[in-house]
């Protein structure tokens, strides 16, 4: 059958406003805990903020009237709630806390249900006055310290947005005072573009206890390492790796980016172990901006080969190249300007070098071969 509210208060079914409000009065009087030592006086005192909480507002009382304690509780229509607290699609749950916000609007006059008051007696806490006003009060809740949790995310996910559904666990205090541990989901809304260390914050859904008010919960984006690809703020960086032969003919680069976009970037400068090729657009979107993304940087790593053949720089039409040793390639790779004119050369035709060839590790004579681009 649930709870009787009316019985709670000492009324019947048919009390007006005034007669609920006379009866909570003497009842809070004689149940706050600030005047009751009794053990039981806590527990009464927040059973009779709750059986007023409910009755005072006509849309709860309704559904109670034709629902009892268990329909207010278990989300029956209409769906609308008061300010104190919820008969809406989730269920009514008394907040213990809200019996001293109704003990200050009964007793202190200002409260939005109560246009007037007789004042907080004597000796009790004076909820609502700033410190230092006179009498700071003994029973103030303080705030429990924030509860940060990390939320792993995908680079897929920071770049498209994602929903992510989060469920907890928490105890949350009955109408008796007593915890009571209930699993709740949060949802929480990944916008596309956010960053590692953005913070969602979930007010006062930490546990509940007596005199605290309750903890925020955050959570705090963490970013999941990529096989791929790399953020630099708002920037992807993408490393390809290519031949010898490619970096200094140039390429093609077929990727895939994070919305399964196929994407084709032709590459036609010589490419340079510190080269990038910059695409603009193909980065991170940009939250604030939400029209706008970085940009994509690919960058390049170069597979030198073990070992060289006599020809591994001929030319296509066969002519003679050059064998250089390996600590030179990259020496090489930077001077643009002679594998430009190498390339100019073999295009027309003629040998690239003169026929005299070079052993791999004879240093001075390769300077002598790249002299002859000239």
């Amino acid at each position: 059958m649930g709870v009787d509210y009316y019985k709670v208060l000492g009324v019947g079914r048919g009390a007006t406003d005034d007669e609920l409000k006379k009866a909570y009065r003497r009842l809070a009087m004689k149940y706050h805990p600030d005047k009751n030592p009794s053990p039981q006086a806590d527990s009464l005192f927040k059973q009779v903020s709750e059986a007023y909480d409910v009755l005072s507002d006509s849309q709860k009382r309704a559904i109670y009237d034709q629902y009892g304690e268990d329909g207010l509780k278990a989300g029956v229509p209409p769906p609308s709630a008061s300010s104190h607290g919820g008969a809406g699609a989730h269920g009514f749950r008394f907040n213990p806390r809200t019996a001293e916000e109704i003990f200050s609007e009964i007793f202190g006059g200002a409260g939005p249900r109560t246009p007037g008051g007789g004042g907080i007696p004597h000796g009790f806490p004076q909820f609502g006055r700033s410190p230092g006003a006179g009498e700071a009060s003994t029973r103030t809740a303080r705030k429990a310290p924030v509860i940060e949790r990390q939320l792993a995310c995908s680079l897929e996910d920071l770049y498209k947005g994602a929903t992510k559904k989060m469920k907890i666990f928490r105890d949350v205090m009955d109408a008796a005072g007593k915890p009571m541990n209930v699993e709740e989901i949060l949802t929480v809304e990944i916008k596309p573009g956010w960053k590692k260390g953005t913070k969602i914050t979930f007010p006062e859904k930490g546990n509940e206890t007596r005199n605290v008010i309750p903890a925020d919960l955050v959570f705090i984006i963490e970013e999941r390492a990529h096989p791929k690809f790399k953020r630099d703020g708002n920037d992807l960086i993408y490393t390809h790796k290519i031949s010898l032969v490619e970096a200094l003919t140039g390429c093609a680069i077929q990727l895939t980016t994070l919305d399964r976009r196929n994407l084709t970037v032709p590459v036609k400068s010589v490419i340079s172990p510190t080269y990038e090729e910059l695409v603009q657009g193909e980065g991170m979107p940009i939250t604030k901006e939400p029209s706008k993304k970085g940009n994509l940087r690919i960058k390049f790593q170069i597979k030198f080969p073990t070992s060289l053949s006599m020809g591994i720089f001929s030319s296509p039409d066969g002519h003679a190249g050059i064998s250089p040793s390996p600590s030179l390639i990259p020496r090489l790779l930077t001077d643009k300007d002679a594998w430009r004119e190498k390339k100019k050369i073999v295009e027309a035709g003629r040998p690239a070098v003169r026929t005299t060839q070079y052993t791999i590790d004879q240093e001075r004579p390769i300077t002598a071969a790249r002299n002859n681009l000239n």
